[in-house]
């Protein structure tokens, strides 16, 4: 099932990826086990029953999907129900940040099968790092299991997902906050040589917010702030994540609250994150919130996103005391404009998000889904 793509695709997945095929993974993939009858898949997908059962034989065939029953009937003949195989193909996901190193396998549910964490340091050489990732990878790649009939272990690629910013078109680092060392590392093809596997490399927001998303637990327009060993932001917007013009959207963290407050790793003074570490790492975790607070108000003042998502280790550590903080000062504002209060919700699961969204960075354009391309055949 591993056949070549074009280097757009972003992952090494099945020769299934035309825009018709990847409606109907998609609809089985929301399905779930109870599965979805051709005939609905046809009304849903606007197709004929014919292409329908064309595309459903083709995922069969390949493994994808399997019969879960029938419909009784209601007169005619009892309707087949069909359902996605979530263990026919696997992804990796990683997420490498300044001190940790997270990494999940996935199943096409998007189901997390296998977590692995060890210590990273994100300042060390880049072999150093890689060899790091690589054993992650070879890890849960040794537990993905076999596809029936074969000897092959069906991980269709990995998705690296970091502190920005970086271009992910290119899967090039750029100055990776306080590790300037990385700027220009050509990270995708790099872990790509490593691993044999495709990769596609990612912000940590924009997975993390990308997972957000296919799960439909945040709604179409929304910010995932991500605050752990920094802070960012992964936004969604229409559906879909945005990355802006350069992929460098969302560096939310280095926005500017005080001209001559404390120095950033980035260069600057006074930005969010550093203000917000901060008063975190001195214990005034309401001032950390207050400060969060008052970025994330920004933001939804510029954008008029629908919801204000937290996440990250420092905020699952003060979970209530950060989403409080960060509501009262959204809703303080929404008082003075006259404005409808926007939610804030919390990801939970602490960074897992982020490395089970890097995951979704190669399962997600199977179903045509947003997070797709820039992957490099390994």
């Amino acid at each position: 099932m591993n056949r070549s793509n074009s280097r757009s695709g972003g992952a090494n997945l099945p020769a299934l990826r035309h825009h018709n095929a990847s409606l109907v993974l998609d609809l089985l993939r929301v399905a779930g086990e109870g599965g979805i009858s051709r005939l609905e898949l046809a009304e849903r997908t606007g197709l004929t029953p014919q292409a329908v059962s064309k595309i459903t034989t083709r995922l069969r065939a390949e493994g994808l999907a399997a019969e879960a029953g029938r419909l009784a009937s209601t007169g005619g003949k009892p309707r087949t129900v069909l359902r996605l195989v979530p263990d026919a193909g696997h992804a990796v996901g990683l997420h490498l940040d300044r001190d940790e190193l997270t990494a999940v396998l996935a199943d096409l549910s998007g189901a997390t099968v296998a977590v692995r964490t060890c210590p990273l340091d994100l300042g060390a050489p880049a072999a150093e790092v890689l060899a790091t990732a690589a054993h992650a990878v070879r890890t849960l790649r040794a537990g993905a299991p076999r596809t029936p009939g074969t000897a092959d272990r069906q991980v269709f690629g990995v998705g690296a997902a970091l502190p920005g910013p970086l271009d992910h078109r290119s899967g090039v680092l750029h100055r990776v906050t306080g590790f300037p060392q990385w700027d220009g590392y050509p990270l995708r093809d790099a872990l790509a040589e490593r691993t044999g596997l495709p990769v596609v490399v990612d912000k940590d927001t924009n997975a993390a917010a990308l997972g957000l998303a296919l799960r439909g637990r945040a709604g179409t327009d929304f910010a995932y702030l991500h605050l752990g060993t920094g802070l960012g932001a992964g936004l969604v917007l229409g559906g879909a994540v945005h990355r802006g013009a350069r992929t460098g959207a969302g560096e939310f963290g280095h926005q500017t609250l005080q001209l001559d407050g404390p120095p950033c790793g980035c260069g600057g003074r006074g930005c969010v994150e550093a203000l917000c570490l901060t008063a975190d790492a001195g214990g005034d975790i309401a001032e950390a919130a207050r400060v969060l607070g008052a970025g994330a108000a920004n933001l939804v003042g510029l954008l008029d996103i629908d919801r204000v998502v937290l996440g990250g280790r420092t905020v699952a550590a003060h979970e209530d005391a950060y989403v409080s903080g960060v509501r009262a000062v959204i809703e303080e504002r929404a008082r003075r404009e006259g404005a409808a209060v926007v939610p804030v919700t919390v990801a939970g699961g602490g960074d897992r998000p982020v490395a089970e969204g890097a995951a979704q960075l190669v399962l997600a354009p199977l179903f045509g889904r947003a997070g797709e391309g820039g992957g490099q055949r390994g």
